[in-house]
């Protein structure tokens, strides 16, 4: 697959790459919503997520035909470690 655009942003300090995929792109993946937000087909505000032969795609649950993000494995682990780490209110 490939992907649209590139740009880097920064997550607890690290910097990490992330690809835009356009909807095309997207046609085949099997998507998976997160059980924390309602899961299932009536699930509520969430993102889904898709293992790709090599990366990790993430796109809106409530926009199912739109773009995704694509995250190699060092910059989903980045990502992950920055949600993880965010401070709690």
């Amino acid at each position: 697959m490939t992907s649209s655009s590139k740009s880097g942003m920064s997550c607890s300090g690290q910097e990490i790459e992330v690809r835009t995929m356009l909807a095309p792109e997207l046609g085949r993946v099997m998507w998976r919503k997160s059980t924390y937000s309602g899961g299932g087909s009536g699930g509520g505000d969430c993102v889904e997520i898709a293992e790709l032969s090599e990366d990790i795609a993430i796109r809106d649950s409530k926009d199912s035909n739109g773009n995704a993000l694509r995250f190699g494995p060092e910059s989903w682990a980045g990502f992950v470690t920055g949600l993880v780490n965010l401070p709690q209110p």
